[in-house]
């Protein structure tokens, strides 16, 4: 455990951001499941427009990777054109 005031603060605010960067991957990771699991075009284009963003918000925000993201919306895509 920290003894000092600051390094008990950024157990703190490590703890906090952990947990929002948690939620945030869990979210994108269920946003392109719900993609690769539709069959239909229609609905499938859809959710691939909700996950491409929220893709781009978490890369904005440095949760993940600008390649990561390229490649991930570089394979929703895919999946959809080929539906």
């Amino acid at each position: 455990m920290p003894q000092h005031k600051s390094a008990i603060k950024r157990v703190r605010q490590n703890k906090k951001r952990r947990d929002r960067n948690r939620i945030n991957r869990s979210r994108m990771r269920t946003a392109t499941k719900k993609v690769f699991s539709e069959t239909e075009k229609a609905n499938a284009e859809l959710l691939l427009k909700d996950a491409v963003s929220l893709i781009d918000k978490l890369s904005a925000k440095g949760i993940i990777h600008k390649n990561t993201a390229g490649r991930k919306k570089s394979q929703l895509t895919t999946y959809v054109n080929n539906l």
